[in-house]
């Protein structure tokens, strides 16, 4: 554990957390409650993980949500969890709300279009096994290839999809072990915005990749940005931890803190 970002105290963080009425613990999940697999839909959770979550889930003053590039189809069964759970998949392009109500991506015909384009020329391109359709955006998947092999996708990909982007609505985003064509005006930043002008008087986030700098960059100041990695990088977040040993231990506190404010 390291703190990075000057003023952090972890300890006062924890300790305002017990006195707080409303609390706010956002979470990625590939690379920071799950390790990453080749085979994504085998990528369960670390063991407690699921455990954790369900004592968060239990506490009426904390609310507790994942924010995801998954679509929320592929998280539900990974989780474990049946009900209860908020949900935002696709970086906030769809959402399942607690309750069970869900509301999906508004995409205008032409980003439609050109999403739909950029997969079947992944699957011509015989990449089918490697693409990702998800309900607003397209990946390609590279995980587990060498090096060579994986600059070449890369390459054609990104030259491919560009031009198809190019005058839409639409960006290329690369993240840990592949790359996403996806439409602009959402990111986990403005989920995370979203959610804090909800609720949330103590507030932290966590995740891994390089989609979840735009949630650090929009808590920093109003709540806790965690990097969850097994090496440290160049980051907008304010403590990095190692997983799942770290990781399970923050979690751990959070749920413990939370319960002081009922004693």
């Amino acid at each position: 554990m390291k703190i990075l970002t000057s003023g952090t105290n972890l300890d006062a963080f924890l300790e305002r957390l017990g006195c707080s009425e409303e609390r706010l613990l956002m979470l990625d999940y590939d690379g920071t409650l799950s390790p990453y697999n080749i085979e994504r839909h085998e990528a369960v959770p670390y063991p407690g993980i699921r455990d954790i979550l369900a004592e968060a889930l239990a506490s009426a003053d904390c609310r507790t949500v994942i924010v995801s590039g998954r679509s929320i189809s592929d998280l539900l069964p990974l989780l474990g969890i049946e009900r209860g759970i908020e949900i935002w998949g696709c970086h906030g392009w769809e959402r399942l709300e607690s309750d069970g109500d869900y509301t999906g991506p508004d995409l205008d015909a032409d980003t439609s279009a050109g999403l739909e384009e950029a997969a079947e020329w992944a699957a011509s391109e015989g990449l089918e096994k490697r693409l990702e359709i998800k309900v607003a955006c397209v990946a390609i998947h590279w995980r587990g290839l060498g090096e060579k092999e994986t600059a070449g996708i890369e390459r054609d990909v990104c030259e491919r999809w560009r031009a198809i982007a190019d005058g839409m609505e639409l960006e290329l985003h690369r993240f840990n072990g592949g790359i996403e064509l996806r439409p602009t005006g959402m990111n986990k930043g403005m989920v995370v915005n979203s959610l804090l002008s909800e609720s949330g008087v103590a507030a932290a986030y966590l995740g891994d990749d390089m989609t979840d700098e735009d949630a650090f960059r929009a808590i920093s100041g109003r709540g806790l940005g965690i990097l969850v990695s097994p090496g440290l990088r160049e980051t907008a977040a304010d403590v990095w931890l190692t997983p799942p040993e770290e990781l399970i231990w923050f979690l751990e506190k959070w749920i413990e803190s939370c319960g002081k404010q009922n004693e």
